[in-house]
């Protein structure tokens, strides 16, 4: 598979690892067990905006690109977007940890590509990690497909975003 675009199916086949949000395990220190989020079947019959970063808490990460879409988070529901999942590389139980002290409980679901095996496939990487991008898919069709070219937050950026839908 290559890059996706705008027109493109959303491939079969993707899954993403996370852990739901609890009251039981709302803790940051708590673990919860990972499931399997069905990312290529959630997707026919949803609007959804996936947000891709190298690594939770790391600074840009976190105080440009992710506090972005969570302040923004009713102007995306506004536009008609019913999902936002946060991916990284890191494995599901920091995704959910970072989640956590985000405080964004069960309102975006912060996965795991754990391994990167769904931006490796789509070449999108930085090394082993997971690259800076964002893609909406809309019922099962790529709307919006875009890899940041360098280090700063523009075409992943929440605004980016907006402007699209």
């Amino acid at each position: 598979m290559s890059a996706l675009k705008a027109g493109d199916a959303f491939p079969e086949g993707v899954t993403f690892t996370y852990i739901p949000y609890t009251p039981e395990t709302a803790a940051v220190t708590a673990c919860g067990v990972p499931i399997k989020y069905e990312a290529s079947k959630e997707f026919k019959d949803k609007k959804v905006v996936i947000v891709s970063v190298p690594g939770a808490f790391t600074p840009t990460c976190q105080n440009t690109h992710i506090q972005g879409y969570i302040e923004k988070l009713p102007q995306l529901k506004a536009a008609g977007v019913d999902q936002v999942l946060v991916i990284s590389y890191n494995d599901a139980f920091v995704q959910s940890a970072w989640a956590k002290a985000n405080g964004v409980k069960d309102k975006i679901i912060f996965a795991s590509d754990d391994g990167a095996p769904f931006s490796t496939s789509i070449g999108w990487t930085l090394g082993p990690r997971t690259a800076r991008y964002a893609i909406v898919v809309d019922h099962g069709k790529v709307v919006y497909a875009e890899k940041e070219p360098a280090k700063e937050v523009s075409v992943s950026g929440v605004d980016a975003v907006l402007a699209k839908l």
